[in-house]
């Protein structure tokens, strides 16, 4: 992942922002299937959608029953367009790869949490992500 200060002003066009979303999602019925190479996976192709629409990850932890996201996004990027991007991707390549996860009706729940920090959560946010695996 490229290096940059979370706190930094995106310049795109004809906009400045600094829009930054906490996201949580979680499989279908909150299954412990996000292990082993099924993390790993998911990280890749989590990491491959942000670089392929410019959002930078300031922080994600994957953990077996759900996922913490922390990203700085575009202003022209909505959360619901983000989550559709990234768990649309990862449900399509993780259930074609690992057959076991055609198990579950579906990989991932339709819900998801999402809130905004600006430049003084932010710090707060990235240290409480990198706390969950403690």
């Amino acid at each position: 992942m490229a290096s940059f200060s979370p706190d930094e002003y995106r310049h795109e066009g004809n906009a400045i922002s600094l829009l930054n979303y906490h996201f949580v999602f979680i499989p279908k019925r909150r299954k412990k299937v996000l292990v082993d190479d099924i993390a790993a996976r998911l990280q890749e192709i989590i990491c491959d959608v942000c670089n392929e629409n410019r959002w930078r990850i300031i922080a994600m932890e994957i953990m077996p029953d759900h996922v913490h996201l922390f990203i700085n996004a575009k202003p022209t990027d909505n959360p619901a367009q983000i989550m559709n991007k990234i768990k649309g991707r990862a449900s399509h390549h993780l259930r074609k790869e690992f057959p076991e996860l055609l198990k579950l009706p579906t990989l991932w729940t339709p819900s998801y949490f999402v809130s905004t920090a600006g430049n003084i959560s932010t710090e707060s946010v990235k240290r409480y992500i990198e706390q969950q695996r403690d």
